[in-house]
């Protein structure tokens, strides 16, 4: 069921519509319908794995959940006639104990990510050194389509698994809510990733009607698909032909290409949250944001502070700090210090864990060469950027730069859009090869063209469909621009509700009438979501 389709929207209204009409104590059953629906609408054979991941979680968590109880009961009973040691030793028993569920139950959905999602990759891998060793290759045989959002809803679990690990939250009793929790439509293929203790709350809580979150959140479902189908699918068969055309065309139309495309995956991305968490606001439910202007940065490590935000609080949460404060990695850093200084020592077990959250978040995009060094170049920026600060402040004060000053923020926000463009379009070429090449042709070919037509090669200049919605696009993005500038200091919707109610029913319909123009037949060339192939 795709999310700019009809049939769609017909789902949300029948979703809507039973949702407010039922007992509100049943409202989250109305969920779990919907979203095992929807699931199911994409293939019915994908659903065994949500079920796969929901048990294993939910009994693990129920098994964890249990040690923990018995213990505070056992404390609270024979807690002040017991040793010191006594306690020790049971809580290390116990702590052992609920580590090896938790790993059980990790081990277990991880595996059956790593094969849907790298088995092939792998395989590729290991003949590539039989063919080197002229060794008989292995023929793959492996007919295996990854399941719809399996890396956003695996994630998911799993962070919810170690927080109940970790006595952050209590484990759910009822089966088909920790279901609901894992297959959640509106956020099951793209995110954003939920903690247990924000989501859940609210999956679980009696919503009344309220006509401000039906506006509101209507809204921004409108200004979300204006994003994805006016804006997005209008670029991306253009961008899909300057990549794959690239030799082709001069150094500056790739340039252009590459620029269309960050604007390309950053309205298709975030477009797809307007949609979706318009769609929970209206039920008065609010999902994690997952950007914030993220092209108004000033530096790589901003940007990604900025952008999907909760799959770095993920990464932070589970793989950055764990490793940041580990044993090993806190020796290195004090065997660096006595040998090669304090900053040295200091700086050193954070880049080493960066390097790993980096090289995961590489192989978490995709299983490929060009998706891990696209990580690694990422994390090399990050790092660079924390060892060099000491140098850039230097080199301010030497040159007198204000760093409040609005010139030098413009020149830091535009350095940084130009290097994470250059740095996103690597992986998406193709293969690392061709990332290379398409970079290449920006800093080798100098060809200026001499008309618009040369210039802009893409677009089939006597066809007036695709001028008129390669310019609606321009012209959208230009409004979303100036839209992101305004909402450094309110959100929009806080302006428009001002607004005579004549002035928001004319503005509205308008955005309703460019979808419907330009939105509906773009939908059609664009394809689906980018993001949901991750």
């Amino acid at each position: 069921m795709s999310i700019t389709s009809f049939s769609f929207f017909f789902f949300v209204c029948a979703v809507l519509l039973l949702y407010f009409l039922v007992p509100r104590r049943f409202q989250w059953v109305v969920l779990l319908m919907a979203s095992c629906a929807f699931y199911l609408s994409y293939g019915a054979q994908y659903i065994l794995y949500v079920l796969f991941t929901s048990v294993t979680v939910y009994f693990a968590a129920l098994y964890m959940q249990g040690i923990t109880d018995r213990q505070r009961a056992w404390l609270k009973s024979e807690g002040r006639t017991l040793e010191k040691e006594e306690k020790n030793r049971v809580k290390a028993q116990n702590k052992k104990l609920k580590k090896r569920a938790m790993l059980a139950a990790l081990l277990a959905n991880l595996l059956v990510l790593c094969v849907f999602k790298y088995a092939h990759f792998a395989i590729e891998q290991l003949n590539a050194v039989l063919r080197f060793l002229r060794v008989q290759p292995i023929e793959d045989r492996l007919r295996l389509i990854a399941p719809l959002g399996i890396s956003f809803y695996t994630f998911q679990m799993i962070g919810y698994l170690v927080d109940v690990y970790w006595d952050n939250v209590k484990a759910e009793r009822n089966f088909f809510k920790t279901l609901l929790f894992c297959s959640f439509f509106p956020q099951i293929t793209q995110g954003p990733i939920s903690e247990f203790g924000n989501l859940a709350e609210q999956l679980f809580a009696e919503h009344d009607f309220s006509y401000k979150n039906y506006s509101w959140g209507m809204q921004r479902m409108c200004w979300g698909f204006f994003k994805k189908m006016v804006i997005a699918d209008a670029l991306a068969p253009l961008v899909a032909d300057v990549f794959a055309n690239y030799g082709l065309y001069a150094g500056i139309t790739t340039l252009i290409g590459a620029f269309l495309y960050s604007i390309q995956i950053y309205t298709d991305f975030s477009g797809y949250m307007d949609i979706m968490c318009g769609l929970c606001e209206v039920m008065g439910i609010r999902l994690t944001e997952n950007f914030e202007r993220p092209y108004f940065s000033k530096s790589v490590a901003e940007y990604w502070r900025r952008w999907h935000i909760s799959l770095g609080v993920w990464f932070k949460r589970f793989i950055y700090y764990p490793i940041g404060i580990s044993k090993w990695n806190r020796s290195l850093g004090k065997v660096s210090r006595e040998k090669f200084g304090r900053k040295f020592g200091d700086m050193l077990p954070a880049s080493v864990a960066l390097v790993v959250v980096w090289l995961a978040t590489g192989l978490w995009h995709g299983a490929s060469w060009a998706y891990i060094v696209w990580g690694l170049v990422n994390g090399l920026f990050i790092i660079l950027g924390l060892w060099l600060d000491p140098v850039y402040a230097v080199c301010r004060t030497k040159l007198h730069i204000n760093e409040n000053a609005r010139l030098w923020r413009v020149f830091q926000t535009l350095r940084t859009f130009v290097l994470v463009t250059f740095i996103k379009v690597l992986p998406e070429v193709g293969t690392l090869s061709k990332g290379w090449g398409l970079w290449m042709r920006i800093f080798t070919n100098h060809e200026i063209p001499g008309s618009l037509q040369k210039l802009l090669p893409f677009l089939d200049w006597s066809s007036l469909f695709t001028l008129s919605h390669f310019g609606m696009a321009m012209l959208g993005t230009v409004c979303l621009f100036f839209f992101s500038l305004i909402e450094r200091r309110r959100p929009v919707r806080s302006y428009t509700e001002k607004w005579p109610m004549p002035l928001r029913a004319a503005a509205l319909g308008c955005l309703f009438f460019l979808i419907f123009t330009f939105g509906i037949q773009n939908s059609w060339e664009g394809g689906g979501f980018l993001y949901a192939q991750f």
